[in-house]
């Protein structure tokens, strides 16, 4: 049996591990034309501010892969033959399959800007990106960053490192408040323009400007104001990268179309990762995960598949963590407040850099947002697996606490908040 897995990021990867352990007699080939070895997409920030080599952003060395009997190609995939079951490299070989794994992850959104393909604009992704960027900041005194988020305040933070002035155009009200509630967003926000960064919000992109030699010297927005620079990040979101399917029958959305075994429209062909959407019900909205662990999750389903087990992608209790800058970030659970009867308790402590909100019903805690405060994740996801109540939670708020050094404080503020609430 051969096994083609085109993309070697976390997905792709965990697949095909997972894959040698179930099935030590196939045949099992990853492809990539980014890079030869898996690496840490997350680790890229480190590597630019000079905190890790990339030697050190691969999880294995290198000569792990022949002892697992993986074979690596460093090729770009051009297109695919679902009815003769071959995949066309761009140096001109191809490859059969019986089985194929689309893992080919995401690219940095782009809207159709004016501009958006001059010199020293790009997005922020992977390796090609890192390089770009090396060769972009060479040139730069002003960045201009379109898009707050994670990638957006990962890039910022890069940049600000090499003594960069960085400006952020945001269009929501305040920084991610798309997904933060108002308060956290509040949050954030404050710390953007505490460590030195500029903030205008409520601002859309209008025009990247020509210099007249085919780079960006400035960026127009839609309030009419000019910025000055040399950079500009476009860090919008990210899309499922499923180009080289357009001239294939295998179904797409947003995504690869594909149902909770990650199986797509075609025999034998699979998608997980980033570039896969999940089909749900009628009514409902599909489902693109786009975020470390899920993808880790989804590669190892489908390697399950693959091998011929009967199993579907049940990933649980939702969990995200990250930094804004030096504040760590933390949610488990659904925090968004669109369940019926949801209410919330939150608390801010007096330095406006540490927060709590428990999101409730009058059966059971629904979800945690944490900002610049660590929670046990086995702890949080145990008690909404169990559907404890808030009065349970609140009285054994100690046993998630992971900054003992906090523990003198805010319990007793957030339960005064809690008695002063109908609960």
């Amino acid at each position: 049996m051969r096994v083609l897995i085109i993309g070697n990021g976390i997905a792709g990867v965990t697949a095909a591990l997972r894959l040698r352990e179930k099935r030590p007699d196939w045949e099992i080939t990853m492809i990539s034309g980014e890079s030869r070895f898996h690496y840490s997409r997350p680790a890229l920030m480190y590597v630019f501010m000079g905190h890790q080599s990339y030697q050190e952003t691969k999880p294995y060395p290198d000569e792990f892969w022949a002892e697992q009997r993986i074979d690596l190609v460093r090729d770009w995939v051009t297109s695919i033959d679902p009815r003769d079951r071959l995949v066309q490299l761009k140096s001109g070989r191809q490859l059969p399959y019986d089985k194929l794994l689309l893992a080919t992850g995401s690219r940095s959104n782009m809207f159709g800007w004016p501009g958006q393909n001059l010199g020293g604009v790009q997005g922020l992704y992977g390796l090609n990106d890192l390089k770009q960027l090396y060769e972009n900041v060479k040139s730069t005194k002003e960045a201009v960053i379109v898009g707050g988020g994670l990638i957006g305040i990962e890039l910022g933070e890069m940049l600000h490192s090499a003594g960069i002035q960085v400006t952020f155009l945001v269009r929501e009200k305040l920084f991610w408040d798309n997904v933060l509630p108002s308060e956290e967003a509040a949050m954030v926000s404050r710390l953007v323009r505490k460590h030195g960064f500029g903030l205008e919000l409520e601002t859309n992109l209008a025009e990247i400007v020509d210099d007249g030699d085919g780079r960006c010297c400035a960026v127009t927005t839609d309030t009419g104001k000019r910025i000055e620079c040399q950079l500009v990040g476009l860090t919008t979101g990210v899309s499922p990268r499923i180009d080289l399917l357009e001239d294939t029958d295998i179904a797409t959305g947003r995504g690869v179309l594909v149902d909770w075994s990650l199986r797509s429209s075609t025999p034998d062909i699979f998608a997980a990762g980033d570039c896969a959407e999940l089909v749900t019900p009628e009514g409902q909205g599909n489902v693109i995960e786009q975020v470390w662990y899920t993808g880790r999750y989804q590669g190892e389903v489908v390697a399950d598949v693959i091998a011929g087990e009967d199993r579907e992608y049940l990933r649980g209790i939702w969990h995200n963590a990250a930094k804004f800058l030096d504040l760590e970030y933390q949610v488990y659970g659904r925090v968004n407040m669109g369940d019926e009867g949801a209410r919330d308790i939150y608390w801010e402590a007096a330095d406006g850099e540490h927060s709590i909100r428990i999101v409730y019903t009058e059966s059971k805690v629904l979800g945690f947002n944490l900002m610049g405060i660590r929670y046990r994740q086995e702890v949080c996801q145990r008690w909404l697996r169990e559907e404890r109540g808030l009065d349970y939670v609140l009285e054994n708020l100690r046993e998630a606490n992971f900054d003992p050094e906090l523990f003198r404080s805010y319990e007793g503020e957030l339960l005064a908040i809690a008695r002063g609430l109908e609960v």
